[in-house]
């Protein structure tokens, strides 16, 4: 079977959600299958990690998709192409993209419906690219994997498409993340807290991950907590992005832009808990590197968060500043609480693993189209 993969994400040192998703699954079912024929379609330059096996075959497929009108060219018209000149059986978009007008079986992942939900989240273009053509998409697929049983329901529900079309597979997280020594813990700190603990939180600048929030949260339990540190790891979504950083806090907090994933490891590792704000997620994958590092969470308790974390975090209104800053004061307070999550952590962490997730999605593919 020739199966082609949409890599667009792939973009080595530059890995973001979707990326790091398309990277752990498409290695593993690549290297787990080695009688099928897999074709990678890149929109630009690879990099040669990304080749896993002798069945592997790398596409460049244009344009270059940095704007929604590229998108839709590359979907509607270079994806088409491909797919019919490298006689592809089977097509798998990890980001949910695929083609409106071929007969080829498609099995897409959408992560979360959030442009659906909060619009204004989005610039102009890229709101309507997305709220136009992903309804059709997920009408189009053959099956629709999402990453957690709320964004299940939510596609079900928004779509209207039949439940039997959707399957929750959670998302891992990267087996570097684990304990951290006391020697990288203090190196980690001087080199991004001044040497103070610090709390951390990791993703993209994006409206949704309530970054805004998150600072004046910090600026409250500062006041009281003013040895801490708080570390932002993640760069801008959108560019001329701005976050406003409170005064009293300035020296502080610490933004590190995007780092490589074995230094995202260390910084994780060496936190003081993670503190992870966002009003609206698919998943949430900091949660489960946070618990495979061994520190506490304190979680919003908005869409798939508690699924995700469960009993392993305690959890906040996102929308309310003055309840999360309680609650990240509560891991200063009460050291038994903290103990606890961390225990629970360890034992939830067992249900997320990218093995699982690859497995999963292979079934799927497997059991309906190969």
């Amino acid at each position: 079977m020739n199966i082609a993969i949409n890599c667009r994400h792939l973009i080595s040192d530059k890995l973001e959600g979707f990326g790091n998703y398309t990277l752990e699954i498409s290695k593993r079912i690549c290297q787990n299958h080695p009688e099928h024929q897999f074709y990678l379609f890149f929109d630009r330059p690879f990099s040669e990690e990304y080749i896993f096996g002798k069945n592997v075959h790398p596409v460049i497929v244009g344009p270059v998709t940095r704007h929604p009108i590229l998108n839709v060219i590359w979907g509607s018209i270079s994806l088409k192409r491909a797919l019919r000149r490298y006689r592809i059986d089977l097509f798998w978009s990890p980001d949910g993209i695929c083609n409106l007008r071929t007969k080829i079986p498609q099995v897409i992942t959408i992560h979360d419906l959030n442009f659906e939900h909060n619009p204004k989240d989005l610039p102009w273009f890229v709101r309507n690219y997305y709220r136009i053509f992903y309804p059709r998409f997920a009408k189009k697929a053959e099956h629709v994997i999402s990453v957690s049983e709320y964004s299940k329901k939510d596609i079900i529900k928004t779509y209207e498409i039949a439940e039997e079309k959707v399957s929750a597979i959670y998302n891992g997280a990267c087996e570097r993340f684990s304990l951290v020594n006391l020697d990288e813990k203090n190196e980690i700190r001087t080199k991004y807290a001044d040497g103070r603990p610090f709390f951390v939180f990791v993703g993209s600048i994006h409206p949704r991950k309530n970054v805004e929030r998150l600072l004046q949260a910090f600026s409250i339990y500062h006041k009281k907590y003013s040895e801490y540190h708080l570390v932002i790891v993640g760069s801008n979504m959108w560019r001329n992005q701005s976050v406003h950083i409170p005064s009293d806090i300035q020296e502080f907090v610490t933004f590190t832009g995007h780092v490589k994933s074995s230094d995202l490891s260390k910084i994780m590792g060496s936190a003081f808990a993670l503190v992870y704000p966002p009003y609206f997620e698919g998943f949430g994958i900091p949660l489960v590197e946070a618990m495979k590092s061994g520190i506490p969470i304190v979680s919003s308790n908005r869409t798939c968060l508690p699924e995700i974390a469960g009993d392993a975090a305690i959890y906040f209104d996102p929308f309310n500043a003055e309840e999360m800053a309680q609650q990240m004061a509560k891991i200063n307070e009460d050291s038994e609480l903290r103990k606890t999550l961390i225990s629970r952590g360890k034992e939830r962490v067992n249900q997320f693993s990218w093995d699982k997730s690859a497995e999963a999605t292979w079934e799927i593919i497997s059991k309906r189209f190969v």
